[in-house]
């Protein structure tokens, strides 16, 4: 990127999502603490301050005939699968976009993307729960309801909420390297960058909570830190039960067992060490699998792949958006 400031331009209106503007914008943030140089500029359609969807109000900094952003960023809102995007919304999209160096959506920012024709021809994602609607609208896009984030060329669309975090990461990562963008991440304390590749349903999330307020608290104890020592006896000695009693309680609400669910987890964690360069020995034992075979073993029954080939499937953000 050199080091000429850049300008990042966050388009915002009436009913945005705070989070998509203040997730990436907190990122670009914490890089220029680092040694990175970005501006970031709020803007609206015609300049004049906006409230989003929770009431907050958000002061903005120019109209969108500012001066052409490097990095234009369309934030969501709730309101636009729902509702046609408003003409001086896509007006004012197509005029950043079209002066601007690359192009990204956060969560349902790409229904605005979409509006304004700029997905036409490109594969793109959004909100699992609202995919199917931008596929209806967009149909010359390639919608990918799984997907992280996705880049087509300069073009990069991300899923809800904190995937705007790891489109904002990668976005540092493709100006600055995996080394300033790793530290940004570590000093937000977001646990480590996700590739676009990665599904946006981790272990954790594809099925309901446990009701039990016990196993909730063991399952938060697992997914906070996969390498502990997570052993069956361990496990029940946090709750001040029997072994069989924590195992019934993992058939009856996660319908698994206990070993399963902390090998998932540490499954989960393994594939972010790859994505994140660490070669599998490091990352065997960083996720707390006992040893390399045993994690080879886990990712060949998950997905058919060794970790190596995984690894050079999806080798850190920029590499895995590069191979697509």
């Amino acid at each position: 990127m050199g080091s000429a400031t850049h300008r990042v331009a966050v388009l915002v209106y009436d009913g945005v999502k705070l989070l998509d503007v203040v997730g990436p914008a907190e990122v670009f943030g914490e890089a220029n603490r680092l040694g990175a140089d970005y501006k970031i500029v709020l803007v609206s359609p015609t300049g004049a301050d906006v409230t989003s969807s929770i009431g907050i109000r958000i002061a903005v900094d120019a109209a969108a005939t500012e001066p052409a952003p490097d990095t234009f960023v369309v934030a969501g809102a709730d309101l636009y699968p729902r509702t046609p995007v408003p003409r001086d919304l896509v007006e004012a999209t197509r005029t950043l976009a079209g002066r601007a160096g690359r192009v990204a959506s956060i969560c349902t920012g790409a229904f605005i993307l979409g509006a304004a024709g700029l997905l036409d021809g490109k594969r793109a994602t959004t909100h699992w729960k609202v995919a199917h609607e931008l596929a209806a609208r967009c149909r010359a896009s390639r919608v990918e309801p799984d997907a992280i984030y996705v880049r087509d060329g300069t073009t990069y669309t991300s899923a809800g909420v904190t995937a705007g975090i790891d489109l904002a990461l990668a976005l540092v990562e493709e100006d600055h390297g995996p080394d300033l963008t790793r530290d940004v991440a570590r000093a937000l304390v977001v646990y480590l960058q996700r590739s676009g590749g990665q599904s946006q349903f981790s272990t954790p999330l594809q099925g309901p909570p446990p009701r039990s307020p016990a196993l909730r608290r063991i399952t938060d104890l697992i997914t906070a830190n996969p390498g502990g020592k997570h052993s069956l006896g361990e496990l029940a000695k946090h709750l001040n039960v029997s072994p069989r009693h924590l195992t019934r309680l993992f058939h009856q609400e996660l319908s698994t067992t206990p070993a399963r669910y902390v090998e998932m987890i540490r499954f989960d964690m393994a594939k972010a060490l790859l994505d994140q360069g660490h070669t599998a020995t490091q990352t065997a034992s960083l996720a707390g699998f006992p040893n390399y075979e045993s994690m080879r073993r886990v990712f060949v029954r998950e997905l058919s792949l060794s970790p190596a080939a995984y690894q050079r499937r999806f080798s850190t953000a920029r590499r895995a958006n590069a191979e697509e």
